[in-house]
């Protein structure tokens, strides 16, 4: 099994385009692929106002609380609550979105794939379970909260440290939540 640890101290932190908070990339693909060029892309974001979020065009998104008390979004005039942690929501880039904090500011997962290039499936775990990753496709494991354990390579992870895997299975061990993405690269 192909590993590669993504700690999260290691993140730099960049600014949004609304200011309303930042962003530290988790992974993306191509690497170094800035946010018109990626194929897929995953983040973790501070919120720290509501207002508009940034449209990207062709783009499907899935993004999940992790910390506070929530938010709801207005994607394309229909309000969503995202008011308990740990629950994804997908939604498309290009829809008028608007973010109204539930109780001052939040920590959010964001996985990002580009339409027609990748599709990503993102599955909550806060047990011991297996890690498979399919056939043309990659596997990004992140903790979210407490710890993990990624058990043949007995490689620990702490909050918001990440891997990735590009072949193979193994056993995850998680002490916590930790977030199972999987990126489906497209022909």
């Amino acid at each position: 099994m192909a590993v590669q640890v993504l700690r999260a101290d290691e993140r730099v932190a960049a600014p949004w385009l609304n200011g309303g908070g930042v962003t530290r990339e988790v992974a993306g693909f191509p690497a170094g692929a800035g946010l018109t060029e990626f194929v897929w892309r995953v983040s973790l974001a501070d919120v720290a106002q509501g207002g508009p979020f940034s449209r990207f065009e062709g783009v499907d998104r899935v993004i999940t609380v992790v910390e506070g008390a929530g938010m709801a979004l207005t994607v394309a005039g229909a309000e969503h609550r995202l008011a308990q942690p740990y629950r994804p929501f997908a939604f498309s880039g290009e829809a008028e979105t608007e973010c109204r904090l539930l109780g001052g500011p939040v920590v959010d997962f964001n996985v990002m794939t580009r339409r027609g290039r990748a599709r990503a499936e993102v599955e909550i775990a806060d047990y011991q379970r297996p890690v498979k990753v399919p056939h043309s496709a990659v596997v990004l494991l992140v903790c979210l909260s407490g710890t993990a354990e990624l058990g043949a390579a007995h490689l620990r992870l702490a909050r918001y440290d990440a891997v990735l895997l590009d072949r193979g299975e193994d056993l995850l061990r998680v002490d916590g939540v930790a977030a199972v993405v999987t990126i489906h690269q497209l022909p």
